[in-house]
């Protein structure tokens, strides 16, 4: 710019100084309504809210100082005070050995070997994916104890359940302890998170899918189809032993039954005989004639029965002893 511009300038200024002073009072008015609304806008980013499931953390400085309940808030503006919010009524997963691509109701996963493969106690590789389910306990601790919680709770739970695994076999992991594993792994992930403050409590541990890996399922099947036969004829034949078994004892008891009292009836038989015989002998010694005669008599009764029959005495005093045949019926002996 020359020397004759800044003449113009000059004599421009002074032809219209009310012009100027009027621009200058309204850029001051508009530097401090913009000044005033910077401020306001300033004073209500403090105003906050919190849901029905959540909690505030109060922070002044950099400290915590309050837990605000659900509702409407207010704090002063940072860096003076701040609010860390959780969530402590929502459920929260974690996923091991996989990860979910699409929920339901047409769900898709994807498997994560490096996670899923794990070394049992025999020494043998197992493919296992885990889902652990927790919550908030301690908002305070949840907060400020660790850096990434989902990050911590992954890792203890992948660590917990390997060690698990390494102290069964591959038959225990993959058939009778797969319930007992996900219990045990429950117990010692709460002990560990608990020893580290994090603030967390495990609602569930659930096994997703526990199988060999796919290098060996042919093989495992194999096994597992051979296992299963074998107990199928196991129970086949504790079947047939549950069921022969009381049949022979029903009837060894019944044949010892039988004998017993077989036995019974022919002790008591003998010590019948034995008992007539006595009175027998005790009637013969008084009469030894009369007792003869009617053991003779009643013999042949039996010997010949349903016959008339003629019985003589003896007599030896010479008499001829007459028999009355007309006593007879005809044709009777």
């Amino acid at each position: 710019m020359g020397f004759v511009d800044r003449v113009l300038e000059q004599n421009e200024d002074q032809e219209n100084p009310t012009w100027q002073d009027g621009m200058r009072k309204l850029q001051g008015w508009v530097g401090w309504l913009l000044i005033g609304a910077i401020i306001i806008i300033y004073f209500l980013t403090g105003i906050y809210s919190i849901g029905p499931s959540e909690v505030g953390l109060l922070k002044r400085f950099g400290r915590y100082v309050e837990t605000v309940d659900p509702g409407l808030h207010y704090h002063l503006p940072g860096p003076i005070e701040s609010v860390v919010i959780v969530d402590t009524l929502g459920i929260r997963k974690e996923e091991i050995g996989f990860r979910t691509i699409s929920p339901p109701p047409n769900p898709r996963y994807q498997e994560i070997e490096t996670e899923a493969l794990m070394l049992t106690g025999d020494g043998n590789i197992i493919h296992m994916e885990m889902v652990v389910q927790y919550r908030v306990k301690d908002p305070e601790q949840f907060a400020f104890n660790l850096i990434n919680p989902r990050v911590i709770t992954k890792q203890a739970a992948e660590a917990v359940l390997r060690r698990q695994v390494a102290t069964r076999t591959v038959d225990e992991a993959l058939t009778s302890q797969r319930d007992q594993i996900g219990m045990d792994t429950l117990i010692a992930l709460q002990g560990l998170l608990d020893g580290y403050g994090a603030g967390i409590v495990i609602s569930n541990v659930q096994l997703q899918d526990v199988k060999p890996p796919r290098s060996v399922v042919s093989a495992f099947d194999d096994v597992n189809s051979a296992r299963q036969d074998k107990d199928k004829l196991i129970n086949q034949g504790e079947e047939y032993a549950l069921d022969i078994l009381p049949r022979a004892r029903g009837n060894a008891q019944q044949i010892l039954n039988q004998a017993l009292a077989y036995t019974q009836e022919r002790i008591k038989r003998a010590e019948g005989e034995v008992s007539r015989f006595l009175e027998v002998l005790r009637k013969y010694e008084l009469g030894e004639e009369v007792t003869r005669t009617r053991i003779y008599i009643e013999t042949m009764e039996k010997i010949l029965p349903g016959m008339e029959k003629i019985i003589l005495p003896q007599q030896d005093n010479g008499i001829i002893k007459l028999l009355d045949l007309s006593r007879f019926p005809e044709g009777g002996e």
